[in-house]
């Protein structure tokens, strides 16, 4: 089975003229023919954190499930992150994995029903210093290790501005992969945007989108991978 995963960090859906506009967001969510995508940034910063991301549009535009990351309150996802999922999809549970740092800052995690098995799928959003950031990771490999083992893969925004690595606390179990260059926006110059594939999950493809209105719907660039899953390899 092959799946195409996206990553969006939204900014909020402010965008580089300073114009707030979730449809402009919407619609490069709907060009990256993605099958599940992890947003970040979907709410506003401050209590109690309305959706920036409105939810009433993504069920009007798109062909998308919002996962209930934030059941409770105005708020779009959880720590500001959500995953999109293809309707049609069968999700069999999600979670939230609280993640140490400076700042607060948190995990999203969705397991798919495939068949007759089952793949993950872990959003992140990590710190800005690289202390945390490999806590944070170390401490979403502890989650995982309590859980079911599955062929699991982790996106999102990374803020890692290193040429390589970023994923070192993960174990020798994902292999780091960063599509191309996603921030910022209009002339990017780093790849913060990246996805680890754990085993029994092979990148078949991926790279940036850049197409408008991308270039100025946000600061960062989506990215997109397309995966082939095969648990028995």
């Amino acid at each position: 089975m092959t799946l195409r995963l996206a990553s969006y960090n939204v900014h909020k859906c402010l965008g580089l003229d300073r114009l707030r506009i979730p449809e402009r967001v919407i619609e490069v969510v709907n060009a990256l023919d993605a099958d599940i995508v992890a947003l970040q940034e979907v709410d506003h910063r401050l209590p109690p954190r309305p959706a920036a991301l409105p939810p009433a549009l993504i069920e009007r535009e798109t062909d998308f499930g919002i996962l209930p990351f934030a059941p409770d309150g105005p708020s779009l996802g959880w720590h500001g992150q959500t995953l999109l999922v293809r309707k049609g999809i069968s999700v069999a549970k999600i979670r939230r994995i609280i993640l140490p740092g400076l700042e607060p800052r948190g995990a999203i995690l969705a397991e798919i029903a495939l068949g007759s098995g089952s793949f993950r799928v872990v959003g992140v959003h990590l710190g800005l210093i690289r202390r945390y950031r490999s806590m944070q990771l170390a401490a979403i490999r502890a989650a995982l290790s309590r859980r079911d083992e599955m062929p699991t893969a982790i996106l999102g925004d990374f803020n890692d501005w290193s040429a390589r690595g970023g994923a070192a606390a993960l174990g020798s179990g994902f292999r780091l992969h960063a599509p191309g260059r996603s921030f910022p926006a209009a002339r990017p110059i780093s790849a913060l945007d990246r996805v680890a594939l754990g085993r029994g999950l092979h990148l078949t493809a991926a790279g940036v989108f850049g197409d408008a209105p991308a270039r100025v719907a946000s600061d960062h660039l989506p990215i997109w991978a397309d995966i082939r899953i095969d648990p028995t390899a």
